[in-house]
């Protein structure tokens, strides 16, 4: 249960070719694999925007600025 086996991808394809007809399926099909296109680049910009961020900060923390043993801070 979860995965769709042949049978049921056949049946789906043949109720989306009777509701829209054969002309408009490949319509529908290129405008949802433009969307999937456009999810997928806002996904990738996302994380490398979340990884310039991480690595920004991390570049922020100075070595000076790290609590000693003591938990005071060090006198540069």
């Amino acid at each position: 249960m979860g995965f769709i086996g042949t049978q049921q991808l056949v049946l789906i394809l043949l109720i989306v070719l009777v509701l829209f007809g054969a002309k408009r399926v490949p319509e529908l099909a290129k405008g949802l694999g433009a969307g999937i296109r456009e999810f997928k680049k806002a996904a990738k910009e996302i994380q490398q925007d979340a990884a310039l961020d991480t690595a920004k900060q991390a570049s922020e923390i100075s070595p000076s600025s790290e609590s000693n043993s003591n938990g005071d801070k060090e006198l540069s």
